[in-house]
């Protein structure tokens, strides 16, 4: 199972992500939970995949993250812990 890649991310997937984060309101503390999971080096499905937290998903295929989700709207793939 891959890792999530945490250095060279694609330019345009990183503006992406910058964005969804301001549009979708995403707090600092759901970051550092989020940054917190991340430091754990976890495994993640090589499809797509989905990590819940308290009041944002995180979404992802193999090693890369791909967008967050607010509460409310449907994440797909598997569900990580």
């Amino acid at each position: 199972m891959p890792r999530i890649r945490r250095e060279r991310i694609p330019e345009a997937l990183m503006a992406h992500l910058v964005r969804r984060v301001r549009q979708r309101e995403i707090s600092g503390a759901q970051l550092g939970l989020f940054a917190r999971w991340l430091d754990a080096n976890p495994e993640v499905p090589a499809g797509a995949w989905f990590k819940r937290f308290p009041e944002m998903f995180v979404c992802g295929e193999g090693s890369l993250v791909k967008t967050f989700l607010r509460p409310g709207q449907v994440p797909a793939g598997e569900e990580v812990s």
